[in-house]
């Protein structure tokens, strides 16, 4: 699946949405910038929405006067993608190089590296 790019900022209102069950109203979404400590205007989060819902990420339903903000992508779709255009990009497709890169910096704890095998010996999710 190839989506179009988004900014660190789409991805935070995106992030929004998701953790919202898939569906936000402007104040959910303002509560949430503000509760993180990030609070942004009004015209920021309108405009971040209409570049998402013009990208394919986002779409507006109408609730009286107020736009309801609903996904379109899933946050699980949306994190596939950037992992293989990522594996695509820096290691040419090759993913046993990735995980090799993991393993050495010591970015997968042991348990990590417990659950991938029972993923891959087929016992589960591996969470």
């Amino acid at each position: 699946m190839i989506l179009q790019q988004i900014s660190e900022y789409e991805l935070e209102l995106m992030k929004i949405v998701w953790a919202n069950g898939g569906r936000a109203l402007y104040a959910d979404i303002a509560k949430a910038l503000e509760e993180k400590g990030t609070p942004w205007t009004k015209n920021t989060i309108i405009t971040l929405s209409s570049r998402l819902i013009n990208k394919g990420f986002l779409k507006a339903d109408k609730i009286g006067h107020r736009n309801e903000y609903i996904a379109i992508i899933s946050e699980a779709a949306y994190q596939t993608a950037q992992a293989e255009t990522f594996l695509e990009k820096v290691y040419e497709g090759n993913a046993k190089g990735l995980v090799s890169a993991l393993i050495e910096k010591d970015l997968l704890s042991s348990e990590d590296i417990e659950d991938l095998k029972t993923y891959w010996k087929g016992g589960g999710d591996g969470k």
